[in-house]
């Protein structure tokens, strides 16, 4: 078996199955019921290939063997650019959303198996989520299992101790009452140290998973594109964007930002919030237990709290989501040549959706690498065990703690556990972007270098460097250089979705 799984680690991505794998083991397998050998390739995002401790547990739970072809993060997309182009995929492909676009004419042209007809002859496959399976659909039908994410963990994390300091009046309920927070903060030394040495807002070189999105969200901007008298729009173009952006320049111009955010890293903008400089930190609810666990060894009286409904100037709720994957499984009809095939391979994904097999891979050995108290997972002191033998296999995990039965991590610090609760709630006003599933092959050739435009000019309207009119040149800019053909064709699409 270690001899297996070594050879694993170094074939090349086009090796077959056979080649890399025990051919007597296989048969053994088989003979046994088992699902014979299933080669993945997968991201590895720890330095090191992990020890094949749980591997091997989980060919035992599963009754398969695995050859999985661990691929650095970084080298991920070239790797697998170069298995698709020279036809070497292996079994199974894990993918991220803008690959899956990439893909998208494979799978129209049939290189790719169609797996939504099957998932409700398995019992735990067909409890995977609709509403996420349908945001990766191609032309109404599904090629992908997903690994879940909650669909938004965006929200405010703020000092809760600064704002009893002040009197003000719990969180902040709206845009306005959030600037004057901001104001405060700034204005009303909130630490009582004499000096006037405290920001707002501290942000970072980042218009989404920085603060901008999430306010824009408040505002009520669509989240990256927009339905616009029957015509897909991004999001620039919506009056609630420019309202974003003469807020941010409102806090800029006040001092009540950091001034120096378009070129501020994450870990600067944490650490002005770790080390007492700023107040209110907008992103990913769920910083706040790492964020907390840093500024009590500076500040041990700190108290933060989390908060995610904040209401916009129209007083609706909403926040922006993510599709609710972190990656999708596609199927090569290159690797997987018969159906019979596809079913062992969906067969295997069904068993890794048990509640024992995805604790296995999300927690690894109880008593061993975690125990469970109050019905959660308490992960064990040893965090360098944990990341060398059980990380890596977290990115194998199908469907989400809702589906597949996996504990969820008990936070000892009550923010932590709040954040988690808030990430539900805050699927009651999710704004979601309507071309998820759409179609503009401009967009995928322009995209990113034309979105480049739109965020230096964000940038520069928010630090006075260009008004209205400016921006408006911008965008034309854009228009003109491929942004109107991005436009038709998602129009056009989104018409023949309907």
């Amino acid at each position: 078996m270690k001899i297996k799984r070594t050879a694993a680690v170094f074939c090349l991505i086009g090796v077959v199955s056979a080649a890399c794998s025990n051919n007597n083991e296989s048969a053994s397998n088989e003979e046994n019921g088992g699902s014979g050998t299933i080669e993945i390739m997968s991201n590895l995002h720890t330095p090191e290939v992990p020890e094949p401790l749980i591997e091997e547990k989980v060919e035992e739970q599963t009754g398969v063997d695995l050859s999985i072809n661990w691929v650095p993060d970084n080298n991920y997309n070239d790797r697998l650019n170069t298995a698709f182009s020279t036809g070497t995929l292996p079994d199974v492909v894990y993918v991220n959303f803008n690959h899956y676009n990439q893909f998208k004419d494979a799978i129209r042209d049939g290189q790719f198996w169609e797996i939504g007809p099957y998932l409700d002859e398995y019992e735990n496959l067909s409890k995977l989520k609709d509403n996420v399976l349908d945001n990766s659909r191609v032309d109404g039908k599904l090629y992908a299992l997903y690994q879940g994410r909650p669909l938004s963990r965006q929200g405010l994390i703020y000092r809760k101790d600064w704002a009893e300091q002040l009197g003000l009046d719990g969180p902040p309920e709206t845009t306005e009452e959030f600037f004057e927070y901001a104001k405060a903060f700034t204005e009303q030394d909130p630490d009582q140290d004499g000096q006037d040495d405290t920001i707002g807002l501290t942000d970072r070189e980042d218009l989404v998973y920085g603060a901008f999105k999430t306010v824009s969200s408040w505002f009520g901007t669509p989240n990256d594109w927009g339905v616009q008298d029957g015509e897909i729009r991004p999001e620039f173009m919506f009056p609630e964007y420019m309202d974003t952006m003469k807020f941010f320049r409102r806090l800029y111009e006040n001092s009540y930002i950091n001034q120096d955010f378009p070129v501020t890293s994450k870990s600067d903008q944490q650490d002005m919030f770790k080390n007492g400089t700023a107040g209110l930190y907008v992103g990913s609810m769920g910083d706040v237990g790492s964020l907390y666990n840093d500024a009590k060894n500076i500040n041990p009286d700190v108290e933060y709290d989390v908060h995610n409904r904040v209401k916009g100037p129209d007083g609706e709720y909403g926040i922006w989501s993510i599709p609710g994957f972190g990656s999708l499984q596609l199927f090569p009809k290159s690797a997987v040549e018969t159906e019979q095939e596809l079913h062992k391979i969906l067969g295997f994904f069904d068993r890794l959706m048990t509640a024992e097999t995805a604790n296995l891979i999300s927690w690894g050995i109880k008593g061993e690498h975690y125990t469970v108290e109050d019905g959660k997972a308490v992960m064990t002191q040893d965090s360098q065990k944990f990341d060398r033998e059980v990380k890596p296999y977290q990115s194998l995990e199908i469907g989400e703690p809702a589906t597949n039965g996996s504990y969820q991590l008990k936070a000892e610090y009550p923010p932590k556990a709040k954040s988690e609760e808030l990430n539900r709630d805050n699927e009651d006003f999710l704004i979601e972007d309507p071309t998820l599933t759409l179609d503009s092959e401009t967009y995928l050739q322009k995209g990113t270098r034309l979105q480049q435009g739109i965020n230096d000019a964000t940038y520069n309207f928010i630090l006075g460097e260009l008004d209205e009119e400016g921006f408006q040149q911008a965008i034309e800019t854009w228009r003109n250089n491929g942004g109107n053909q991005i436009i038709e064709e998602y129009t056009q699409s989104y018409e023949e979705s309907q």
